[in-house]
C-alpha cells in the first residue's frame, strides 16, 4: 500500500503543538472530550483496564475516567512530551499498538486515525487488542472537515499559478467508517457525525488554529516550494468573499465522526437466521392496521 502520509512530519507537527504548553488551539479536543465522556457514560459496564490512543494532552481520557466507568487507564502517544506532570506515559508510532492481545476492555481514539496509512490495519489492531466484550470508542475527522478551505485554497493556485496541489488532506466518509469497523471484526457498529462550525477574523487566524492542532499539512506529495505572502493575500481574499458573514467573519467546518464497536463475545444479541421467525411480516402488518 502506498502511503498518503509523511509519518515522521505528522509525529512533529503534533509533538510541535502540544509540547509544553498542551495546545493553543484544542478546541476539537474539548468537543470530542465531551461527546465521548457522554457516550461512555451510559455504558451500562465497567471497563477494569482502558487505554487512550494519541489523545495528545489526556483531556478526553480524564473526561472519560470523570464518569466512573473505567477502572485504570494508560495512555499512549509519540513523545514524551505529551506527558502530563509525574504520568507515566508510553510511547509509540501512531501506527503500531505496544498492547498485547486482548489485554484492555476499552480503546478511546480521539482525533488521531485520520493520520494513519493503514487506518484498516490500525482498526484490526485496536480490535486485537480488546478483551471479548471490549470497546472501541473513536472520534476521526470526516469528509466535509475544512472544505472551505480546500476549495480556497485550490482556486487560489489555478489562478496564479495554473496548476493545483494538495494542500488539506482528504478525509474519510462516514459511510466507509461503519464499513471499516466490520473488516475490522468489531461487532455491533455505530457511527454517526456531528458538524461544527467555527467562525474566525480571517484565513490567517484559522491558520494558526490548524497549527495549533498540529493539523498542518503532511501529506507526502504536498508541494515543496514556499509560498508568496501574495498567495495567502489572495487566498484570504478569496475566502471572506465565498464563505464570509455579513459581520466580516468567516467560517470554517469541522466534520467529526464518532464510531463504536465491540469485540466481539457470546453473550452479545445476534441476528436471527433466516427462516426462523415464527410470525409472517403480512400478519404482523394486517394486525397492525386492525
Amino acid at each position: 500500500m502506498q502511503a498518503l502520509f509523511d509519518a515522521d512530519l505528522v509525529a512533529r507537527n503534533r509533538e510541535r503543538a502540544f509540547a509544553n504548553h498542551g495546545g493553543e488551539a484544542a478546541f476539537l479536543l474539548d468537543i470530542v472530550a465531551g461527546e465521548l465522556s457522554e457516550r461512555l457514560a451510559v455504558v451500562e459496564r465497567h471497563f477494569p483496564a482502558a487505554v487512550e490512543l494519541h489523545g495528545a494532552d489526556g483531556r478526553v481520557a480524564e473526561a472519560c475516567l470523570a464518569t466512573g466507568r473505567i477502572g485504570g487507564l494508560q495512555r499512549v502517544e509519540t513523545s514524551a512530551v505529551f506527558a502530563r506532570p509525574g504520568e507515566a506515559l508510553m510511547t509509540a508510532p501512531l501506527e503500531k499498538l505496544p498492547l498485547a492481545a486482548q489485554s484492555v476492555n476499552l480503546v478511546l481514539s480521539p482525533l488521531a486515525m485520520h493520520l494513519a496509512n493503514d487506518l484498516p490495519g490500525l482498526l484490526i489492531q485496536m480490535r486485537q487488542a480488546l478483551k471479548p466484550d471490549g470497546l472501541l470508542l473513536a472520534a476521526v475527522p470526516g469528509a466535509g472537515t475544512l472544505n472551505e478551505l480546500r476549495e480556497v485554497l485550490l482556486a487560489t493556485e489555478a489562478e496564479m499559478t495554473g496548476g493545483a496541489s494538495p494542500r488539506v488532506i482528504p478525509f474519510a466518509d462516514v459511510r466507509d467508517m461503519g464499513g471499516l469497523l466490520q473488516r475490522a471484526g468489531l461487532a455491533l457498529p455505530v457511527v454517526d457525525v456531528e458538524d461544527y462550525t467555527v467562525r474566525y477574523a480571517s484565513l490567517f487566524s484559522l491558520i494558526k488554529d490548524l497549527r495549533g492542532m498540529g493539523m498542518t499539512n503532511p501529506l507526502i506529495g504536498r508541494a515543496r516550494a514556499p509560498v508568496s505572502k501574495a498567495f495567502f493575500l489572495r487566498a484570504a481574499e478569496l475566502y471572506a468573499d465565498r464563505f464570509g458573514d455579513p459581520d466580516g467573519r468567516i467560517r470554517a467546518t469541522f466534520s467529526i465522526i464518532y464510531l463504536s464497536g465491540w469485540a466481539p463475545d457470546a453473550s452479545q444479541p445476534k441476528p436471527l437466521k433466516p427462516g426462523s421467525a415464527t410470525t409472517r411480516l403480512a400478519d404482523a402488518l394486517k394486525n397492525a392496521e386492525n
